[in-house]
């Protein structure tokens, strides 16, 4: 006979996004395309193409529910800024280096490997990043 077996709690894969978390990841990421000098174009692309009209009300302030592969996605990027913080002593050499060229990419820099626009690109850059800093 099978042994029943229990529900287990919410993983972080499967948890909802409460609004404070997205809210707090949002305007974290706000900030850091603003650091990035990122166009418009490329903010709505790092995440998930969403619309132009969602990026604009949360540059405002204003941030409806996010779902997972968002959640995901500003996961991953404030990751890539933890990494580059650990790498660089000076945020600003961190911020540019998104846009140089980087052999580990076949010369494309990481915002281009990024602008793939998966999920996965993006988790590319962070592995990377977090491979650099020996944090495997």
């Amino acid at each position: 006979m099978l042994e029943r077996i229990a529900p287990t709690p919410a993983s972080p894969q499967t948890a909802q996004v409460t609004r404070a978390e997205a809210g707090a990841g949002v305007r974290a990421v706000v900030r850091l395309f603003s650091a990035w000098e990122l166009s418009e174009e490329d903010a709505c692309d790092l995440l998930g193409g969403i619309s132009r009209s969602t990026w604009r009300r949360w540059k405002a302030g204003t941030v409806a529910k996010v779902d997972r592969d968002l959640a995901a996605r500003l996961s991953l990027l404030l990751g890539i800024h933890k990494g580059l913080r650990y790498l660089f002593t000076d945020p600003a050499q961190g911020y540019r280096w998104i846009r140089k060229p980087n052999q580990a990419f076949a010369g494309q820099s990481a915002l281009e490997v990024m602008r793939g626009g998966s999920v996965f690109a993006l988790e590319r850059v962070r592995r990377y990043l977090d491979a650099e800093r020996g944090g495997w």
